[in-house]
């Protein structure tokens, strides 16, 4: 490694640390005319420039404007490496972020001139030269078991703390295996997914063996988002789209649908995965069955499976063709 190749791997642009509360205190009036303190979620506009010049303005919680600034530049595909951008610098008082680079970007007026209005919440924008790089994605193979999907499930349940307070936000998680790596809750699933990537590019961390999870849809710009991130993993506690679905079809996305605690609805096929082990022997405690199996035959090429857990004994596994 050349010394040139040395210093990138660790370098940082300079950041602020402008992180707001995510939530705030207010007084309400109950049913029976009683006044109480409650919280809502806070949600800020947040203009982006780079080298002075407007990009888009982000209605945001306002706790992560860094993160979400170098993650919008690069799932939008606006800036390619870390290495170009000299400083992230986030002031509410101007409600702005700005990201200075060292020597501006090259062709980015091409890049913003194609807009596509999204689905994303606040109606997100999505520019041309995002979808035209999307040939180039390539995804590794990999394997998922079942047991740590369930366990994973578990533990995500130990987070939105912003939406257990106030609610009104999206969550999306950053996990390996069962871990979850990072945690981030926004107003909007889009910013939360910026947010993450932001962190990833910060870190120089590869998404090849990671998985995304979201409360919110999966649609077309969300499973793009996760495809250029490298993550062949994208799980979510809500639906999918139409062309969510064939984009992660097409783009070896690997697309599950929690409905809830004890079923999961895999709609992509792009890899097989092991075959069922043996039907394990029943716990005591019928609740925690679906956490004794192995791997389970989920993404067998060209079939949908829904896979539902049964708590009688023989009866672990039973498949579904959608």
């Amino acid at each position: 490694m050349t010394q040139a190749q040395e210093a990138a791997k660790y370098y940082r642009p300079q950041l602020t640390d402008a992180g707001l509360s995510p939530t705030h205190a207010v007084i309400a009036t109950d049913e029976y005319g009683a006044q109480r303190e409650t919280y809502i979620a806070g949600e800020r506009p947040l203009t982006l420039y780079v080298d002075k010049r407007e990009i888009v303005t982000l209605m945001t919680l306002g706790n992560r404007p860094e993160a979400l600034a170098l993650g919008y530049l690069r799932n939008q595909g606006l800036v390619e490496n870390i290495e170009e951008i000299k400083a992230v610098q986030a002031d509410w008082e101007t409600e702005s972020v700005v990201v200075v680079t060292h020597h501006g970007v090259k062709g980015i007026e091409q890049r913003m001139a194609k807009r596509t209005v999204t689905s994303g919440c606040g109606q997100g924008t999505v520019f041309g030269s995002m979808m035209d790089k999307l040939d180039e994605v390539k995804l590794p193979k990999v394997q998922l078991r079942q047991s740590e999907m369930y366990r994973l499930l578990h533990n995500l349940a130990n987070y939105n703390e912003v939406y257990k307070q106030a609610g009104a936000v999206h969550g999306c998680a950053l996990c390996r295996g069962e871990e979850i790596l990072m945690f981030v809750e926004d107003v909007g699933r889009h910013n939360a997914a910026d947010a993450i990537a932001g962190y990833m590019w910060l870190e120089r961390m590869s998404g090849c063996d990671k998985l995304f999870y979201t409360t919110g849809r999966l649609t077309s710009e969300m499973v793009i988002k996760v495809a250029q991130m490298g993550i062949p993993i994208l799980l979510s506690r809500s639906g999918i789209t139409q062309m969510g679905l064939e984009l992660a079809q097409k783009l070896g996305v690997t697309a599950g649908i929690s409905w809830h605690s004890m079923e999961i609805s895999c709609l992509t096929r792009p890899r097989p995965c092991g075959r069922p082990s043996a039907t394990p022997r029943m716990p005591s405690n019928r609740r925690h069955a679906a956490l004794r199996a192995s791997y389970v035959n989920l993404f067998q090429p060209d079939l949908a499976v829904n896979v539902e857990r049964h708590a009688k004994l023989g009866d672990l596994h039973s498949y579904h063709s959608l």
